[in-house]
């Protein structure tokens, strides 16, 4: 959705390069979604509500990526086809990213333990909005064949139609997930400060557990951010000046935006949950005598589960 958008002005090179950036970036992001998506259906222990968030924010991840990937500029049909699944399924993405935040700060922040009761009101939410949106768009857009890649026509109306339905949820849902995680870690914090003024020895495990948390957790709304901020100056440059075209602008666009799902894939699914299960069953398959070589295996399993998305969900509402 956003290579195609940039390629209008370009010259058939740099077009070429564009294609295997986005490419190259969506097939990482594909990966590394796919592989999140096959741990939450292979492994039983990770069928918890937090975590059953992110699978359904891979599973987005892994069809945004796909649809960026396929494409056939010679049939219009598939160019339709294309760039609506492409919107769906990113827009899908970054807002199944606020229900994780809003399970987090209603748990945390709010103590209440009634996050499960909103799995429906999630998924009409995620997949009405995202429908609603890709509809939206849809009016009053047209097509064009830029050799490898299907865009709506650079038409004043269709430019409008993309920011309304596309960035302004975008950075209205990077505001609400900056402002939940800061009072999360807000709130977390001052418990570990009330914890360790409360204890004439504090645990330092545990202390740096939190801190390492936090600073995780700080990390959520810079994906957002990290991925989008150069397709967001880029849109809003060939709004203002349609005529020129900057070509490092849209390579930092197609290559950032790409790279979501992997992004998504590393920060929310790749938790000590998901590396003690898929260790677990590598060490199914390595003989006794040399599981001894697992220094990483034997550390997973001598701690306690890290402060992350599901173990503290979890742990809260116990």
């Amino acid at each position: 959705m956003n290579a195609p958008s940039t390629a209008v002005g370009l010259s058939s090179a740099d077009r070429h390069v564009l294609t295997a950036v986005s490419v190259g970036a969506a097939a990482l992001s594909l990966a590394g979604s796919a592989f999140i998506v096959l741990c939450y259906l292979l492994f039983k222990e990770l069928h918890k509500f937090s975590f059953k968030l992110v699978f359904f924010l891979a599973l987005s991840d892994v069809f945004c990526s796909f649809f960026t990937i396929v494409g056939d500029p010679s049939n219009r049909f598939f160019c339709y086809a294309q760039d609506y699944s492409v919107h769906f399924f990113c827009v899908a993405s970054f807002l199944w990213t606020t229900t994780i935040a809003f399970t987090l700060h209603r748990t945390v922040v709010k103590h209440k333990t009634d996050v499960e009761d909103y799995g429906s009101v999630f998924h009409l939410y995620v997949w009405g909005t995202s429908l609603a949106t890709t509809v939206i768009r849809s009016i009053g857009s047209d097509y064009g064949r830029p050799g490898a890649w299907c865009w709506t026509e650079p038409a004043r109306s269709g430019k409008v139609a993309h920011l309304i339905t596309f960035y302004v949820p975008l950075w209205s849902a990077i505001l609400y997930n900056g402002f939940t995680y800061f009072q999360v870690n807000r709130t977390l914090s001052n418990a570990t400060r009330m914890a360790v003024a409360l204890s004439e020895q504090p645990n330092q495990s545990d202390m740096r557990a939190e801190k390492k948390a936090f600073n995780r957790w700080g990390y959520y709304p810079l994906i957002l951010i990290g991925s989008w901020s150069f397709a967001t100056i880029n849109r809003l440059y060939d709004f203002i000046s349609p005529d020129h075209k900057i070509f490092w602008l849209s390579f930092l666009d197609v290559g950032f935006a790409g790279l979501m799902g992997l992004f998504n894939s590393i920060a929310y699914g790749l938790n000590s949950s998901v590396r003690r299960a898929v260790t677990e069953r590598i060490e199914l398959w390595i003989p006794e005598k040399y599981r001894r070589w697992l220094p990483v295996s034997s550390k997973l399993r001598s701690r306690q589960p890290e402060s992350e998305l599901t173990s503290l969900i979890v742990a809260s509402q116990q």
